[in-house]
């Protein structure tokens, strides 16, 4: 008897580790696939938002262009690199805690092994979006710098960490981060709460558990749509907190920068620059990132239950 409890202690323990690392897995790819995708056009959006330059669709692509003709194709991936670095982490650590705080909430509120009902879905994909902003902020920052400098000023990651801790602080590392917590409840919760319902509505209505691929990435449209406009003026003030040692410009808190952007660019034009662009390719990276996740992840349990992994 002893022995069984034993050997079931090993399997459970097992499985969950198990469970955990195909959540790390899927997540990192999940993010790189879906940020890589949308490098150029997240690269133009932040150039804007941390300007006052007026933002509209044809000096977007305008400004693509000219990076293009100047400095070559890769240079619309300039900063991936950080990029990456950051969304690898963060992508990991988000799908992993959120699988994670749906387990824990799902038990807290009697809905083990079910669909979560509403506030602890928006709750699970909150903690997810705060735990992993949380631990990956630096790199946050560091991809911002990168993404509105000239390739003289930072050569590599290693070097944008140590000019920044050299001439301003090592507190600037983590300026802006207020904002970034602020916006990523409502972006997180929103979109994650927006994904998992639409796929409980499609699973009720079609009888069938798993969504088509196209399915998945309309589902990810959707939820991305809502989330980053739910969330967009913070992430304007959250790039102007973070570039400030670069441009000039001087912001000392979250409600200070937000007033000093209304005042001298407006409401639309300055805490919503690059909505429209974001209306592009948040859906899209939202829609590719939960479609990879959640392939991934079904590949993963096919593998187990076929015998790949074992213990």
């Amino acid at each position: 008897m002893t022995s069984l409890k034993s050997r079931i202690g090993r399997i459970i323990r097992f499985t969950w580790r198990w469970t955990v690392l195909d959540s790390l897995l899927c997540g990192a790819l999940a993010g790189a696939v879906a940020k890589t995708v949308i490098a150029p056009l997240d690269r133009t959006k932040i150039i804007f938002q941390v300007s006052s330059q007026r933002f509209s669709a044809k000096e977007a692509f305008r400004l693509l262009y000219c990076t293009y003709m100047k400095d070559g194709f890769l240079s619309l991936w300039r900063g991936n690199s950080a990029t990456m670095v950051r969304v690898i982490p963060y992508a990991a650590i988000q799908f992993c805690s959120h699988d994670q705080y749906k387990r824990i909430l799902g038990g807290y509120y009697g809905f083990q092994g079910k669909a979560l009902t509403p506030f602890p879905r928006f709750l699970a994909g909150s903690l997810a979006g705060t735990t992993a902003a949380m631990l990956t902020y630096p790199l946050d920052m560091v991809r911002a710098r990168m993404a509105v400098t000239p390739r003289q000023m930072y050569s590599n990651i290693m070097h944008v960490f140590v000019r920044i801790t050299q001439e301003e602080g090592i507190k600037t590392l983590y300026r802006g981060f207020c904002p970034t917590i602020l916006g990523v409840i409502p972006y997180s919760g929103i979109t994650f709460f927006t994904y998992e319902t639409l796929k409980k509505l499609h699973a009720e209505r079609t009888r069938r558990s798993q969504p088509y691929s196209y399915e998945r990435l309309a589902f990810g449209a959707c939820a991305g749509l809502l989330g980053q406009s739910a969330s967009y003026p913070l992430d304007v003030v959250r790039r102007r907190m973070q570039t400030a040692g670069v441009t000039g410009q001087q912001y000392g808190s979250v409600l200070n920068t937000m007033k000093a952007i209304v005042v001298q660019e407006g409401v639309v034009r300055g805490l919503y620059k690059g909505l429209s662009m974001n209306w592009i390719k948040g859906p899209i990276a939202v829609g590719v990132s939960f479609t990879t996740f959640d392939l991934m992840h079904n590949l993963l349990h096919k593998m187990h239950q076929l015998g790949y992994f074992t213990h």
